[in-house]
């Protein structure tokens, strides 16, 4: 029998989602034209040409599939033949009970595997508008870092002002520079390893100090353009944080609970900046919690009054950069598809989901929607009571245009479970968690069972 021949889908944006949604096509037998435009165009916060590249921090968070969401969503997209958790799984390091990544070779993994794949055509080149027609499937993917001409073709085709908020990103420390006569390694209740972070600690004399540091250090300047544009609470900068309150960092990244100072077990530290190994070989590691907006300069010389950092040297300095997303629940339909150009689908961030595994999820599924329809096939939304469809379901439906904000996965975008404990009450905290993640992985096996997610049209 022969083999049936398809036109290539075409993917704009080689990142995380851009990187899953070729992926995924290729495994579905579909060939794909993968476009990228670095090296020949850079953003402001990529550092390297590689596909998949993690700009910010090096963790996918929470690997807890019982009582975590985004733990949950791990766990579907695994169950999926996810490049990108394939790819994060061989090359992860100690981070307790979450998922942190060696981020080079997590990069190179997933472009070697694209590289490798026959259906995948790679090509290094700037999309600078709209697709021409001749594309009849397209998949968006380019993220919050959407290159300006593409950016105004997709506002000028919607009648959409581009929303946009700020994401700061963390240093990165040499390990070698960091003094262990202070310093200790220790998870937060010894968890993981329950030596997988780096922690230093702080007399309440040298937290009032360092906050009074931060909300005097000069920061990055805003255009005018810039200056009405929000910020994701889930990644602040730290010394936006630090205004909301002096204790608020005390009791947030750099709360002291859950650890024991061996060079003063008698004494609590009354607040504990850690750092997570951001690399295989543990030479380098990030200040976790730690975005900011701070100069480079200003950035030196606060972070290195840090019990414990004095002489830390830098391998890159915390930065900031301008994202942006679409009004999606305005604008796309329950499989990602431009309502106004169906033959255009979005994924990734430029969505308006939030956070590596989303951005990553998103594509996976606008990958294997657009394989379904090659196929001849209707593509099936996964059902709302599983990770992807609960995040799937905020960005094309479920939120209130008017208000719409980026979002991390977590379980208040589930659909309520019932059911009650062994003494009648009703499910809640923990319970309620664990009922939710076996009802989505119940679920989410069911919708996996057809390969095309869907029933021949």
């Amino acid at each position: 029998m022969k083999a049936r021949k398809f036109s290539p889908v075409h993917i704009v944006g080689g990142g995380l989602a851009g990187s899953e949604a070729a992926w995924q096509l290729a495994r579905a037998g579909v060939p794909v034209t993968l476009h990228e435009m670095r090296p020949h165009r850079w953003t402001d916060a990529h550092q390297t040409d590689r596909l998949a590249e993690l700009v910010c921090s090096n963790s996918f968070r929470s690997d807890d599939a019982e009582f975590n969401a985004v733990g949950l969503l791990h766990e579907e997209m695994r169950r999926a033949g996810s490049l990108i958790m394939r790819a994060a799984d061989a090359h992860r390091v100690p981070a307790g009970s979450a998922l942190a990544v060696d981020r080079d070779g997590f990069s190179s993994a997933v472009g070697e595997a694209l590289a490798a794949e026959p259906l995948v055509d790679i090509r290094r080149e700037e999309v600078a508008g709209l697709p021409p027609d001749d594309w009849n499937s397209v998949i968006v993917a380019t993220g919050p870092l959407t290159s300006p001409a593409l950016a105004e073709a997709v506002r000028k085709l919607t009648g959409e002002d581009s929303l946009a908020f700020f994401d700061a990103i963390a240093p990165i420390v040499h390990k070698d520079t960091i003094d262990f006569d202070t310093a200790w390694f220790q998870s937060r209740y010894d968890k993981g390893d329950g030596a997988d972070y780096i922690n230093c600690p702080m007399t309440a004399g040298e937290y009032h100090a360092f906050v009074d540091a931060l909300l005097a250090g000069d920061k990055v300047a805003f255009h005018d353009w810039e200056k009405s544009t929000p910020y994701f609470d889930g990644c602040l900068p730290i010394e936006v944080m630090a205004e909301r309150g002096r204790e608020t960092l005390a009791f947030g990244p750099m709360k002291p609970v859950g650890l024991t100072n061996p060079h003063d077990p008698s004494r609590r530290p009354y607040a504990v900046v850690q750092l997570r190994q951001d690399n295989a070989l543990g030479t380098l590691y990030n200040m976790v919690g730690f975005q900011t907006k701070l100069t480079y300069g200003e950035q030196r010389r606060i972070f290195t009054t840090i019990p414990g950092l004095e002489n830390a040297e830098f391998a890159r300095l915390g930065g900031l950069h301008r994202n942006t997303f679409m009004n999606s629940p305005q604008l796309l339909d329950a499989t990602l598809r431009l309502m106004l150009r169906p033959s255009i689908r979005f994924a990734g961030q430029i969505t308006g989901c939030e956070g590596y595994v989303e951005s990553a999820a998103v594509g996976l599924m606008a990958g294997r929607f657009a394989a379904a329809e090659r196929l001849g096939r209707k593509p099936a939304p996964p059902p709302a009571t599983t990770a992807f469809g609960a995040i799937l379901n905020h960005i094309t439906g479920g939120a209130r245009p008017e208000t719409f904000q980026p979002m991390n996965v977590n379980f208040g975008l589930f659909p309520p479970i019932g059911g009650s404990d062994d003494k009648g009450r009703r499910l809640r905290g923990r319970e309620r968690k664990k009922a939710l993640s076996a009802r989505a992985l119940r679920d989410i096996d069911r919708w996996l069972v057809d390969p095309m997610l869907a029933e021949a049209v």
